[in-house]
């Protein structure tokens, strides 16, 4: 019997829904479809030796179905009377996957170079905030904290800044990414996606554990700063490694 226009459209809208479901799914690991995807030809040299190994993921963790990620972050931060560009990559690596089809992450390492603050002898050295959640969803690309440890390009003599810092353990500084360009494949071998995302609502706090000089060093940062007032942009790019 052939089937009749109603039946073909039930049937088309079934498939709809199974394929969005398992799109969705693998976009839940940040998972993207690869057509169109070129091996790139300068891909920067992603590091995977700060990767959890499979006894740090979670209990009951399969490590064949969970993969390590390597995110490198350029971009711009304006933050107080701070504006700068972020010509060297932020570097933050973590673990992702499920236990009994839970969502899981295990963060591995972040690693920064020092942003000079133009018309200081300072610079902010962006620094993991103890809290990070990267998976995303329809209102965010993920969250994360974030300290700026303080120094000084010119090693002020006889001040250390050593534990000084913009934001602390117990205030960082939490950032709500929103996509600003849709994730792209750039190479499938090694597999590596692109993005833009940006904050521009997170609030800035005092300078943390500088001592006497704290109150010379908000002035100089121009902090804090309210929410809206600042901005994180960031073009990102992540290469992506399934566990053994």
């Amino acid at each position: 019997m052939t089937p009749n226009r109603v039946t073909l459209n039930r049937a088309v809208r079934r498939f709809a829904r199974a394929a969005a479901g398992v799109l969705i799914a693998g976009l839940a690991l940040g998972a993207v479809p690869a057509h169109g995807a070129e091996r790139a030809a300068d891909l920067p040299a992603f590091d995977f030796s700060a990767c959890p190994t499979a006894d740090e993921l979670p209990a009951g963790a399969d490590p064949g179905t969970w993969r390590c990620e390597v995110m490198h972050a350029t971009g711009h931060l304006r933050m107080g009377a701070v504006d700068e560009p972020l010509a060297e990559p932020m570097k933050i690596t973590f673990a992702e996957g499920r236990v009994d089809g839970e969502f899981r992450q295990v963060f591995g390492e972040m690693a920064a170079a020092p942003i000079r603050v133009g018309g200081t002898p300072l610079t902010l050295t962006p620094q993991y905030g103890g809290y990070a959640d990267f998976l995303s969803d329809d209102t965010r690309r993920g969250e994360f904290d974030l300290t700026f440890a303080l120094g000084s390009a010119h090693g002020l003599v006889g001040r250390p800044l050593s534990g000084c810092s913009v934001g602390s353990d117990e205030e960082a500084v939490h950032l709500v990414l929103k996509d600003t360009a849709p994730t792209r494949v750039i190479s499938d071998d090694p597999l590596v996606v692109a993005f833009g995302a940006r904050d521009a609502e997170f609030a800035a706090p005092r300078t943390s554990g500088c001592g006497p000089l704290g109150r010379v060093l908000d002035r100089a940062l121009g902090l804090p700063s309210v929410a809206g007032a600042n901005v994180f942009d960031m073009d990102v790019t992540v290469a992506i490694r399934s566990y053994p």
